[in-house]
């Protein structure tokens, strides 16, 4: 997902490089840090990558985007880049122009719904909705009689109860009754609340596995530089082991949201079908396990050190086991999987899986 010919991961990484240093991010209490970053981020059009130029934004490819959120999980960026990023495309599926400044999108729960009554007026509550505190708009999608549609509404006319996640980053939960959105269209025909939250899984996915990239890379430096007994703790077996426990959660969780994000990259976006719904659906179930597992052995690796505030693991490790839940955690799409292959019957299962 990160060659090196790719100018947008390039651009992103350098960026993130020069102002979201993990050791300097987590040394600033007061988190001076995040106006430059999201000054360069959309100066660099990044934020609305996923946006066409015709909407107001940079027209970069799916398959770039994704990409670019992979890198962000690579150093743990703690700004909404992802949730502008998505919040642009969904706007983008109905053919809204995006605004300046941060975004975030709404539901950010599969059981979540915002409604929309006859003269357009929006209500509904939304859990744990990624940075919703720091968003200028949201961009919702919302059910009438009618349809589903896709909405662009003002912040500031709802009510939002500030709530954190296990990584210290805002998960608001909002509400809106009666707000009348700055923008509403009909969302495109087949497209519809699933299609939204399999998108921000594989997103949450690639980010994910672009943690556990960074965790073992910092897991494999801290054993070379670690002594115990007179020797580098990368020479013990049981290191070693560990270590390789841990390349294998980041190799599998690296494979499964390349694989759904390839086939989202080559698949019609308006109305995903049941491969895609698979290679989704299965992605964010093993990038959530290998979350669980890759930050346990990340941490059993360092010991004691790895769990202080002053050690950079956590920034990793915590916002990996936070973005599990976003967009539908392990177990609803465990089960929401269950019910396709099951609806499909015992003769379609092998043809599915095997078609991926």
């Amino acid at each position: 997902m990160a060659e090196s010919d790719n100018i947008v991961v390039e651009t992103a990484e350098k960026i993130f490089a020069d102002l979201a240093d993990p050791q300097t991010v987590n040394n600033d209490k007061k988190d001076s840090w995040q106006a430059p970053l999201w000054q360069a981020l959309s100066e660099a059009g990044l934020p609305l990558a996923w946006v066409p130029d015709d909407l107001g934004g940079s027209g970069a490819s799916l398959a770039d985007g994704f990409a670019l959120l992979n890198a962000a999980g690579r150093f743990a960026v703690a700004v909404p880049l992802a949730e502008t990023m998505l919040a642009g495309w969904l706007l983008a599926q109905a053919k809204i122009a995006s605004p300046e400044g941060e975004m975030t999108v709404l539901p950010a729960s599969p059981k979540d719904r915002i409604t929309r009554d006859a003269d357009g007026a929006l209500s509904g509550r939304a859990r744990g909705v990624p940075f919703a505190k720091a968003a200028k708009h949201f961009a919702l999608l919302a059910h009438g009689k009618d349809g589903v549609a896709v909405a662009l509404v003002d912040a500031s006319k709802g009510r939002i109860e500030t709530g954190l996640n296990v990584g210290y980053d805002h998960s608001d939960t909002v509400t809106l009754d009666k707000v009348q959105p700055v923008t509403i269209k009909p969302a495109p025909s087949g497209f519809d609340q699933t299609t939204m939250m399999l998108m921000g899984g594989v997103a949450r996915s690639l980010q994910i596995a672009g943690a556990l990239e960074s965790m073992l890379d910092i897991s494999v430096r801290y054993s070379n530089e670690r002594v115990a007994f007179e020797k580098k703790i990368s020479k013990f077996q049981a290191v070693q082991h560990n270590l390789a426990r841990l390349a294998g959660e980041s190799a599998a969780a690296l494979a499964a949201a390349t694989s759904a994000a390839d086939a989202i990259a080559n698949a019609n976006a308006k109305s995903f079908d049941d491969a895609v719904y698979l290679e989704a659906a299965s992605a964010k179930i093993r990038c959530a396990e290998a979350a669980e597992k890759g930050g346990a052995i990340a941490h059993q690796v360092h010991g004691a050190i790895g769990f202080t505030l002053e050690h950079i693991l956590h920034r990793y490790s915590l916002r990996a086991l936070a973005w599990r839940d976003d967009f539908g955690s392990e177990s609803h799409w465990a089960v929401e999987l269950g019910k396709l292959i099951a609806n499909r019957g015992a003769d379609e299962l092998w043809p599915l899986v095997a078609s991926r």
